[in-house]
C-alpha cells in the first residue's frame, strides 16, 4: 500500500484526556475538539516533511476512513496537519 502525491495514510489514536484538575473527559467532549490525533502509516509521495511513525494532530473535518485488508485507516492531505509531535 502506497499514498500517492500530498494524501497521508494515518492511523487515529483514541486518547483519554484530563483536565489539569484531573477530570477525565467524556467521548463526547473529546470528539468536540476540532483536531484528533494520529500515527504516519504512510506519507505520500510528494510528502517531505511527515515521516512514517510520526504522530500528528490533524482537523477531523478533513479526510476519509477506508477499510483495507481489514483494517480501517484515514487518508488526509499533508495540508490538514497541524503538528507534528
Amino acid at each position: 500500500m502506497k499514498a500517492i502525491g500530498k494524501y497521508i495514510i494515518i492511523n487515529e489514536v483514541k486518547e483519554e484526556i484530563k483536565t489539569s484538575s484531573g477530570i477525565l473527559l467524556s467521548n463526547e467532549d473529546v470528539d468536540s475538539f476540532r483536531y484528533r490525533k494520529g500515527k504516519v502509516y504512510q506519507p505520500g509521495t510528494l510528502v517531505d516533511t511527515i515521516k512514517k511513525g510520526d504522530v500528528i494532530y490533524y482537523d477531523k473535518s478533513s479526510g476519509h476512513s477506508m477499510m483495507i485488508q481489514d483494517k480501517s485507516y484515514t487518508i488526509i492531505e499533508e495540508r490538514n496537519v497541524v503538528i507534528v509531535l
